[in-house]
């Protein structure tokens, strides 16, 4: 392991509370073969002062970090919760199909007419009537009768429920960004002390060479204002580190906690399938085309429920209880006293069937409303095929491009390393420039953050795909 206290404790990176908050394994990210050997093997960043009874920085992976995202997210949380509104609709919705039972207990207290003990209106048979009715209603239309309106129900929720996948795939691609900006970015941390280490020991080689009279002193300006240069990019690079973490600090925890660390899983990114089998799997898997189709298919139901809408309905009111001058299984009539005692317990069932007539066109209009919306979700689902299909395959060759690149920078990182160590020598044995050294340092800079950035361009290209197909 390199020591770097002594570059840290320079300049800007003066700070208190300076912690090792991730051990990156850059195995991954340089393939196999591994890191160059003077690579280092831990990222060291600033955090800020820690006390002593402060708990260990909490360590995410990328599905950790998807599941706390998701927790948080306004516009998941919107589109599940208007999943869960559908849901409850639809149960509404096949609870409308059933008969409904509903309890009633009155008192009527009538005038009466001042003749004998009946009320004055006809419907009362005495001046005191309790009623005490059970009573069972049903609504039976086309509508009822074929389950137009949930299956319309159900159809919306299929919809909404395709919606709220939509945000969590999307919410996976923005999550995914941020996570992989800040591996990215601590990569790029640990390539910039990498390289401010080599300036620094370069300009030690120089200083001795020159104190020994086998180089001018160009040589050591040359190689001073390298480590400039370079401590210049270290700064550049804590301060990109530092801002990809509180950006993916927002996405993930709502009091906006700066104490965790990232899994480096670059060496777990799956392998990319066939053409065919992506494109199977988005036909079978994409959320936008599935609410297309099911938007589609709410907009047929809807047309069949405004058509339905010009057929007779039949009602149904069957009533089981009591209506009686007093609350009692047997009574007798206020009205006629002499017949003695009757039952009260009965029940009488009403019908009423009611045909539409004239309602000033409210039904034709809604009809040619219904229509209107079958004719736009036809054309939105035309639309999200053809878009599927270019999506499929930019991000399917996106993603191939990508890895062709990681293999090939892979490549050109460790032809970087190895023309350093060689110039390094060679400048040392008096067989080359101290440009040709300082011009070898620049490249492996370039090449290894290159090759970073390869990876992640990858990553994310693959996790675009997923967003269109699923995992694979």
């Amino acid at each position: 392991m390199l020591d770097y206290q002594k570059v840290l404790k320079e300049g800007p990176r003066r700070r208190a509370g300076m912690i090792v908050v991730l051990a990156v394994s850059l195995s991954s990210a340089f393939g196999q073969n591994g890191p160059p050997s003077d690579l280092p093997k831990m990222i060291v960043a600033p955090q800020e002062p820690s006390q002593s009874t402060q708990s260990a920085p909490l360590t995410l992976t990328l599905k950790d970090a998807l599941e706390q995202a998701q927790k948080n997210d306004p516009q998941f949380l919107s589109a599940v919760s208007s999943a869960r509104l559908a849901q409850e609709d639809r149960v509404q919705a096949r609870a409308a199909l059933l008969p409904s039972l509903d309890l009633r207990s009155e008192y009527l207290n009538s005038q009466g007419n001042g003749v004998n003990p009946e009320s004055r209106f006809v419907t009362n048979d005495g001046i005191h009537v309790y009623r005490e009715w059970g009573v069972a209603h049903q609504d039976l239309s086309a509508t009822t009768l074929t389950k137009t309106a949930y299956h319309l129900a159900g159809a919306e929720e299929a919809v909404a429920r395709a919606k709220a996948e939509v945000a969590r795939r999307g919410l996976m691609v923005t999550v995914t960004k941020a996570y992989y900006a800040l591996l990215n970015a601590q990569h790029k941390y640990a390539t910039a002390q990498q390289a401010l280490d080599q300036s620094k020991r370069f300009l030690d080689i120089t200083q001795k060479l020159e104190g020994g009279g086998e180089v001018a002193h160009s040589d050591v300006v040359k190689s001073e204002l390298q480590y400039i240069t370079q401590e210049q990019a270290f700064r550049e690079a804590q301060l990109v580190m530092q801002g990809a973490r509180l950006d993916l600090a927002v996405l993930l925890f709502r009091d906006f906690n700066q104490s965790f660390q990232i899994v480096d899983d670059l060496g777990l990114t799956p392998a990319l399938p066939s053409f065919q089998e992506v494109e199977t799997m988005g036909e079978r898997e994409s959320p936008d085309l599935r609410a297309a189709m099911q938007a589609v298919r709410a907009a047929d139901l809807d047309v069949k429920v405004a058509h339905q809408a010009f057929l007779p309905t039949l009602t149904l009111d069957l009533v089981y209880g009591i209506e009686a001058n007093s609350i009692a299984l047997r009574s007798i009539y206020t009205a006629a006293p002499d017949l003695g005692s009757a039952k009260r317990l009965g029940y009488f069932l009403t019908a009423s069937l009611n045909f539409p007539v004239w309602d000033w066109g409210a039904r034709k209009s809604r009809l040619r409303q219904s229509e209107i919306k079958r004719e736009q979700a036809n054309v939105e689902l035309s639309a999200a095929q053809r878009q599927l299909v270019k999506n499929l395959h930019a991000a399917y060759e996106e993603a191939q491009a990508a890895r062709e690149q990681v293999d090939l920078l892979r490549h050109s990182s460790d032809l970087a390393s190895e023309s350093l160590r060689l110039n390094t020598l060679r400048y040392q044995a008096g067989e080359a420039t101290v440009l040709d050294v300082v011009d070898a340092q620049t490249t492996l800079t370039e090449t290894r953050n290159a090759f970073n950035d390869s990876e992640i361009r990858y990553r994310l290209a693959i996790a675009n795909l997923q967003a269109i197909t699923g995992n694979f």
